[in-house]
């Protein structure tokens, strides 16, 4: 039984790869070189990762580029997965917990060009959610077009200007332009480029990232952002098209291709398993049709393809940039490098697993459509054949270096999930139908912040509002029948904020933004803040949050 076994996979071994039409492709070279009014250099590619990893870019100072493509989870958002909270948009039925809900990225709380709050009618004051799950930034620069949809083209034109600035392969300057002024991603309503300039000319590179790489520290050099774009590009100057052309610098190094699958295209043929050798098989079997579309040693063809994992109507996908009819619903194929780091899987992010996304292609997929995509029928693979399969998706096609994010992948550690954010602390005192008045506080309490943003929502509506901040807290004090949690010390600010926007219970919410002031001596030190709402509701005369805790950075 054994040496049958044996030499079943020598034969699927040699079958594997003649599977390819032409023989295995050769292991995966660089990109394509970049657009020649773009050329790389060090130092912008240094420039492109510090803007790439600066949380400062964003409206709120709490999302960088970075955020949604990590490159330990395959350049791809660890926020998404379905065991992480609030990344849930509700699709375009607008409703919570049905079938169209997507696992997107979180993004901002949608706020004004002030810093203050506005509440989303899907998302309240919690932070907002995409509509599509995070493609990977890895290998994008091989990429022609990108986004799911394809919108950004590789022709790049200035958005201030509206003059073309490179004339072809400039599809990462073209997305790199897009999410810094979305008002779910990074923007705030209205925000310009001029906004974005001000603010990157104003901060300290990466000012809320710690552990970051030697050599970034040694470029940096204690230098502001304006020195930096006159040693990269001749003047001081910060433009959205230089920042543009920097990021895309930067992303163009991020390309994957020291995974166990290049050594065994160079003609190692020990790189695979015996298990995975099978599942290459199943692979590149043309009777299952996964290689057509993800082909070669990229793992992808970079066509558009609807293959009927939602309805069309939900997502028109590539039709909304061409207006053809025959796009409707259709996406671009990923490639499939890293794939085992970056679940979970399709636009929607709707299959967990890569065992569930080969369940979904054995069945022929869920939804139908004019243009599905005839590959996508009932394929009829056995259980083994589907283990095999996703051996060979997960290790073969992992590049060690962006699951351990080392060589080009290493990166500094970002403010948004550290424990340099507000720390919530204590239970809320119910108010009216027994609604808790929900604190948010998401800003980054670095010295010289000037919009440390501090919300409620779920209070009463027209309820007044205040803000009570301290430099002590307390266990749990008495007050006006609440529960509060600072210590009333000396120091005590009562900012009286005024009625809470929105009608009956459940329904109040309000910001105050405050300014830290830009005092080393405040490095180190803590506050606390709890919000208190008139509500006679409440079986007393104050609602009240949750506190939050920050300590001066």
């Amino acid at each position: 039984m054994t040496s049958r076994l044996s030499l079943a996979l020598v034969f699927v071994a040699s079958m594997s790869a003649g599977a390819f039409a032409q023989g295995p492709p050769p292991p995966l070279g660089p990109p394509p070189p970049p657009p020649p009014a773009n050329p790389q250099t060090p130092e912008k590619i240094s420039l492109g990762g510090l803007l790439f990893w600066d949380e400062q870019l964003s409206s709120t100072k709490t999302m960088a580029c970075a955020t949604c493509h990590i490159p330990e989870k395959g350049g791809s958002d660890p926020r998404s997965v379905f065991a992480a909270p609030n990344n849930i948009n509700p699709g375009p039925d607008g409703l919570f917990g049905t079938p169209d809900d997507i696992h997107g990225s979180p993004g901002v709380v949608r706020s004004l060009a002030d810093g203050r709050f506005q509440s989303s009618a899907s998302f309240g004051l919690r932070t907002q959610v995409t509509g599509r799950k995070s493609p990977s930034a890895i290998n994008a620069a091989y990429a022609p077009l990108l986004f799911w949809d394809g919108r950004a083209s590789g022709t790049f034109t200035d958005p201030v200007t509206g003059q073309v600035v490179l004339q072809g392969g400039a599809a990462l300057e073209s997305q790199s332009v897009g999410p810094i002024l979305d008002t779910t991603e990074m923007g705030h309503v209205g925000r310009t480029w001029g906004d974005v300039s001000g603010r990157v000319a104003t901060s300290r590179p990466l000012a809320l990232a710690t552990n970051l790489p030697a050599s970034w520290t040694a470029f940096i050099n204690g230098r502001d952002y304006p020195a930096i774009f006159q040693q990269v590009f001749g003047t001081p100057d910060i433009t959205a098209a230089r920042i543009a052309m920097a990021i895309a610098s930067y992303e163009r190094t991020l390309f994957s291709n020291q995974a166990p699958i290049d050594a065994f295209f160079g003609g190692n043929q020990g790189a695979l398993t015996q298990l995975e050798l099978q599942g290459q098989g199943v692979f590149t079997n043309p009777a299952n049709g996964c290689a057509v579309c993800h082909a070669g040693n990229l793992f992808t063809n970079q066509t558009f393809r609807y293959i009927g994992v939602r309805p069309q109507f939900e997502d028109t996908g590539r039709m909304a940039v061409t207006g053809n009819n025959a796009d409707m619903g259709r996406m671009r194929v990923p490639s499939l490098r890293n794939v085992e780091l970056r679940g979970p899987y399709f636009h929607n992010g709707s299959a967990q697993t890569i065992e569930d996304v080969i369940a979904f292609y054995n069945r022929g997929g869920d939804f139908n459509g004019p243009n599905k995509d005839p590959l996508i029928r009932p394929l009829g693979l056995t259980p083994q054949q589907q283990t095999a399969l996703a051996a060979f998706l997960k290790r073969p096609l992992t590049d060690p270096r962006v699951a351990s994010a080392t060589g080009p992948f290493q990166h500094p550690t970002l403010y948004a999930g550290s424990a340099r954010q507000p720390q919530l602390f204590g239970a809320p005192t119910l108010g009216s139908g027994f609604f808790a008045p929900q604190m948010v506080a998401l800003s980054p309490a670095l010295i010289g912040n000037d919009r440390f943003t501090v919300g409620v929502e779920r209070g009463l509506g027209g309820g007044f509002s205040g803000l009570v901040l301290d430099v002590q807290s307390s266990p749990g004090t008495p007050f006006g029948e609440a529960t509060a949690y600072l210590g009333f010390s000396p120091a005590t600010q009562f900012r009286r904020v005024g009625p809470l926007n929105g009608v009956g219970a459940g329904n109040g919410w309000r910001s105050v933004v405050l300014q830290i002031p830009n005092d080393p001596a405040l490095v180190g030190t803590p506050l606390f803040g709890q919000w208190f709402v008139r509500d006679p509701g409440s079986g007393g005369r104050f609602s009240a949050t949750s506190a939050f805790q920050i300590t001066h950075f």
